[in-house]
């Protein structure tokens, strides 16, 4: 019983870890690109790529924040995050996709698949 309990806290954990630091990550680059292409170019900058970037960026952010309480939910919006990102690289023209989509897309998907992990474990526990 012991064993599962630190499994499951472990397995939050690390999906926790994998998943801010995506997040981190993705919208740090997004927020300097964009910045960047805003001193140049003004207000243009902020295109529908940005946009539709921003949105699965910030719904990743709020699977995040809410793994704090729930995993099931945490774990469908960064499954979803990643679906969607790699739809939008995909459907977008992005030479390389699956590379592009592997360093950020991938590791949501490795977070939402330990946050379902950690639900479905801890509905066992009792």
């Amino acid at each position: 019983m012991e064993r599962q309990y630190r499994l499951v806290k472990g397995t939050r954990w690390a999906g926790r870890v994998i998943g801010l630091g995506t997040v981190w990550f993705f919208l740090t680059l997004l927020s300097h690109k964009t910045t960047a292409e805003f001193f140049g170019r003004g207000v243009e900058a902020i295109t529908t790529e940005v946009i539709i970037l921003g949105v699965i960026g910030v719904v990743a952010l709020a699977g995040c924040i809410v793994s704090w309480g729930r995993e099931r939910p945490a774990g469908i919006m960064l499954l979803s995050s990643a679906v969607a990102m790699g739809v939008y690289f995909g459907v977008s023209g992005v030479r390389d996709y699956v590379t592009v989509w592997s360093l950020l897309g991938l590791l949501y998907l490795i977070a939402g698949v330990l946050f379902l992990n950690s639900w479905r474990l801890s509905r066992k526990l009792p």
